[in-house]
């Protein structure tokens, strides 16, 4: 007993010592957490190949585990992003790449939630590497409209950071956008948009109406392969493109739990929900009908993002994946951070991380 009320004592004056000194332990655990932050450079580890990292899992509405629509994908030491929807450019930050060297923004089409981040790209990019060029925003006609207007919009912000930190954070020929826009490819054909070192990116129509343009990208380098679908209902013209890619990284949309909150809201009568839970089920592809496309296009992973709805409920990731392992077995569901690497010259798809 006496042993015991020692040993509870000793137990108990460690535990009213830390208590006290916790803001000490806490500085040295900073610390070393700040050292290891600074000096940690993904896309150095990355080595040669083509990598995926999903920075946007998510669609529009909120979820936990899946950001805004955006999509990262390096080549070399190259990084370039697939539409830049809310939180995508803090994720990458969060996984320690280097924001300065993102070479280029590619959007799919105009909506809110692919584009709401790209002022805020446009300016880590910039000051954390006092990158002295603009940001090269590639996308469909209707591009330069969209950087215009980010540009007008961020005009001052970038004055304020030239003022305060000069030339060596933020040199003015450095700040903002610079639109790269190109027609729309007919169906059938494929228009490139970047072909560098190696690395070549195409640009081809998919289906989103009333949305036009709306288009996907395909990425080719060191014989390796990755398709971004953007947001598209099923499109023949994108499985035809998607033929023998290595990772097929496509948006989809649940219908039966879309159903479900249509119900809801007209149960609770919510007029505008109703109409929205309604209207979005004709332009998006089913997480099946994603499956379809990767099996008859014999793709080698197809990995799903724009993820709608959000699945907040446990057991909700099984409900969006019903009678999709039926179709195609290869598939991820992915969340923000879910990341691929692929070798150069190479077949294997090697997957690196889960989540973030």
């Amino acid at each position: 007993m006496r042993k015991l009320t020692i040993t509870l004592l000793v137990i108990a004056l460690a535990a009213t010592l830390a208590y006290s000194q916790r803001a000490t332990i806490a500085k040295r655990i900073m610390t070393r957490g700040i050292d290891h932050t600074m000096s940690t450079d993904t896309l150095a580890g990355l080595g040669e190949g083509l990598h995926l990292t999903i920075c946007g899992a998510g669609g529009p509405m909120p979820d936990i585990k899946r950001s805004g629509a955006c999509v990262a994908i390096v080549a070399g030491d190259r990084i370039f992003m697939v539409d830049t929807g809310t939180n995508g450019v803090r994720n990458l930050g969060r996984m320690r790449y280097p924001l300065g060297k993102v070479a280029a923004v590619l959007l799919t089409h105009f909506h809110s939630d692919h584009i709401d981040g790209l002022g805020e790209v446009a300016t880590l990019r910039w000051v954390s590497a006092a990158n002295t060029r603009p940001l090269p925003v590639i996308g469909p006609r209707g591009v330069t409209q969209v950087v215009a207007g980010f540009d007008d919009a961020y005009e001052q912000d970038s004055g304020y950071r030239n003022a305060h930190h000069g030339d060596t954070v933020a040199p003015l020929s450095g700040k903002g956008m610079s639109a790269v826009e190109f027609p729309t490819p007919a169906p059938g054909e494929l228009v490139t948009v970047y072909e560098e070192d190696g690395l070549l990116i195409q640009m081809l129509q998919v289906t989103h109406d009333p949305v036009k343009p709306a288009v996907a990208y395909l990425f080719n380098y060191r014989g390796r392969s990755i398709l971004v679908s953007g947001d598209t209902a099923k499109s023949a013209n994108l499985q035809q493109f998607a033929q023998g890619v290595d990772i097929l990284v496509h948006e989809a949309l649940s219908p039966r739990m879309v159903g479900l909150l249509h119900d809801g809201a007209v149960k609770a009568g919510n007029k505008v929900m109703a109409k929205i839970t309604d209207d979005i089920l004709d332009y998006h592809a089913s997480p099946v009908e994603a499956a379809e496309i990767a099996r008859d296009a014999g793709v080698g992973q197809l990995v799903y993002y724009h993820v709608v709805p959000p699945l907040i409920f446990p057991g909700a990731e099984a409900v969006w994946l019903e009678g999709v392992d039926e179709v195609f077995e290869n598939h991820t569901l992915s969340q923000d951070g879910t990341s691929f690497t692929l070798p150069p010259d190479s077949t294997q798809i090697i997957q690196t991380r889960k989540k973030i």
